[in-house]
C-alpha cells in the first residue's frame, strides 16, 4: 500500500519506499516466524545464542549493541536464558562491573540444532531474489542502516 501523502515528490517517494520497506520485513520475518523453527525462542534469545555461537564469549553491553537492543531489554533476554541454563554470566575479578556471557553446553546445544534450519529457511525465503539482487539489497541495507549518503 503505497503512502496517502500529498506532498513532494521526494517525499511521497521516500514515504512509499518506507512502507514497501518494513512490510517486506514484517512479512518476511512472519512467514519465517510461521515455520515454528525458533518455536523455543524469542527472536531476540535467538540473536543473543546466535552471536555468542558464532563470535564466542562477550560482554553484555557488546551483546547490546550488536542486537540493537537497549541495556535494559538484554537484561531481561539474559535472564531468561540464564533460567533455562543456557547462558551463563561470569564477572571479571579483576573489575566487577564486566560480566562476560557464553554458552553453556545446553545452549551450544541449541543453538547447532536451530542455527541451520533458521540459515536454510532464510535462504528459501530470499530465494524469489536472484544472487545479484541480494547482493544488491544487502548492499543498499547497509547503506541505510549506516545512514551513508555517498
Amino acid at each position: 500500500m503505497p503512502t496517502h501523502f500529498r506532498g513532494d515528490p521526494q517525499t511521497v517517494l521516500a514515504l512509499d519506499t518506507f512502507i514497501k520497506f518494513t512490510r517486506a520485513a514484517s512479512a518476511l520475518e512472519n512467514r519465517l516466524f510461521s515455520r515454528g523453527i525458533l518455536a523455543p525462542l524469542t527472536h531476540s534469545q535467538f540473536g543473543v545464542l546466535e552471536a555468542l555461537y558464532h563470535l564466542g564469549p562477550l560482554c553484555q553491553g557488546v551483546l547490546s549493541s550488536k542486537l540493537l537492543k537497549s541495556t535494559g531489554n538484554i537484561t531481561l533476554v539474559l535472564d531468561n536464558l540464564e533460567k533455562r541454563s543456557l547462558i551463563r554470566r561470569d564477572r571479571d575479578p579483576q573489575d566487577r562491573r564486566m560480566i562476560t556471557i557464553s554458552l553453556t553446553p545446553a545452549g551450544q546445544d541449541l543453538i547447532q540444532e536451530l542455527f541451520p534450519l533458521q540459515a536454510q529457511a532464510i535462504a528459501e525465503e530470499l530465494s524469489v531474489l536472484t544472487p545479484e539482487e541480494q547482493r544488491t539489497l544487502s548492499d543498499l541495507c547497509r547503506k541505510l542502516g549506516k545512514g551513508q549518503t555517498a
